[in-house]
């Protein structure tokens, strides 16, 4: 699960942004955002992987979220001091030092193009690139698992080239299937469930990304490596 905030939440900014701060908001009166300051970044992410690990160690604590370089934390009661929480929470992030994770490689096979490739002459016009070279960028990137979450088994991944950027649908398609290799904004992953989707797909996985029977229903885990590799080119 990545961290998201639910709409019907009500939240509240405690701590507002600055350069250099991480800003922590409360939703509702169990849960606390922590967001790392600056970019989207490996560093970033690094950190909350810290953050996550010191955090989980709190007896008061019922669960964390850890997402795209933040950290939802959930505690079983609401506190009686929101703003000690705060400053607890900070203080762990200024005593966080960066780990990375111990990861596996992991290669998708995509069948680039075809009939589920319905966004990428969007994406062409877009990049002002071509398809062929839409194709090349994608596959020759080295991406890496921040957080899992939205669906089931879905990696939200960090690395995509920035001349192949492109913004989340204003009108999601309905009935994107699952495995369509997608780009949202500055990321890129696989569609784990068939549905309504934002994101833009330019191919397709076959590989089974999520196994509810097996021990470790997920394939991908934060802190893995993932390679897109051309099974076929239809363009």
């Amino acid at each position: 699960m990545i961290a998201t905030i639910n709409s019907h939440a009500p939240l509240r900014e405690i701590l507002p942004a600055a350069r250099g701060w991480a800003r922590v908001s409360s939703i509702g009166a169990r849960s606390f955002l922590l967001e790392a300051p600056g970019e989207f970044d490996l560093a970033a992410q690094r950190r909350i992987w810290a953050l996550s690990q010191a955090v989980r160690g709190w007896s008061d604590i019922a669960e964390i979220v850890p997402g795209m370089t933040n950290l939802l934390t959930i505690f079983q009661e609401a506190p009686e001091d929101p703003e000690a929480v705060v400053a607890r929470l900070l203080e762990a992030w200024d005593n966080a030092h960066s780990i990375d994770l111990d990861g596996k490689t992991i290669e998708i096979p995509v069948h680039y193009g075809g009939e589920h490739a319905a966004d990428l002459p969007a994406l062409c016009d877009l990049a002002r690139l071509s398809d062929r070279e839409i194709v090349r960028i994608h596959h020759e990137a080295t991406y890496r698992v921040f957080a899992l979450g939205s669906a089931p088994g879905f990696g939200y991944l960090h690395g995509l080239d920035p001349r192949i950027y492109m913004p989340r649908k204003t009108v999601p398609s309905l009935k994107m299937a699952k495995g369509c290799v997608t780009i949202g904004g500055m990321q890129t992953g696989v569609a784990m469930l068939t549905g309504p989707n934002g994101w833009n797909s330019i191919g397709f996985a076959e590989l089974q990304m999520f196994d509810p029977a097996s021990p470790t229903p997920a394939m991908m885990a934060p802190g893995d490596t993932v390679r897109f590799v051309p099974a076929r080119i239809e363009l």
